[in-house]
C-alpha cells in the first residue's frame, strides 16, 4: 500500500485527482446512502478531512537539524522533506474510513 501510495504522489496532479476521486466518492455515497444533502456532506467531509490532515502533518517528519543538514537562513526545525503528496492522500483515506465510520453510526439524516 506504501508503494502505491508513494506512485500516485509522485506528481501533484495524480495527487489531486486521486485525492478528488476518492472524496467524490465519499460524498456521493454519504448522499446517496445516508440521505445527507449535498451542502451538508461536503461540510461535514471537510471538516473530517481537515482535522484528519493536522493528524497525518507530522508522522515521519525529520527536521533539519535531525538530518544534520541545516541551510543557512532557516529554522533548524523545518522539515527536510515533508511529503505533502503522500500526506495528503492519507489524509483522504483517514477522512473517508472516518467520514463513512460517523455515518454508519450517527444518524445524520437531517444535515
Amino acid at each position: 500500500m506504501m508503494a502505491l501510495v508513494q506512485q500516485l504522489a509522485a506528481s501533484r496532479g495524480t495527487t489531486v485527482a486521486v485525492v478528488s476521486a476518492l472524496a467524490t466518492v465519499a460524498i456521493a455515497f454519504a448522499i446517496g446512502v445516508f440521505g445527507l444533502s449535498i451542502v451538508g456532506a461536503m461540510g461535514l467531509y471537510f471538516i473530517v478531512w481537515w482535522i484528519g490532515l493536522f493528524a497525518i502533518l507530522p508522522l515521519g517528519v525529520r527536521s533539519q537539524w535531525e538530518a544534520g543538514e541545516v541551510a543557512a537562513g532557516t529554522e533548524p526545525g523545518a522539515p527536510t522533506a515533508p511529503d505533502l503528496n503522500e500526506k495528503a492522500i492519507w489524509t483522504t483515506v483517514l477522512a473517508d474510513v472516518v467520514y463513512l465510520g460517523t455515518l454508519a453510526v450517527l444518524p445524520l439524516s437531517g444535515l
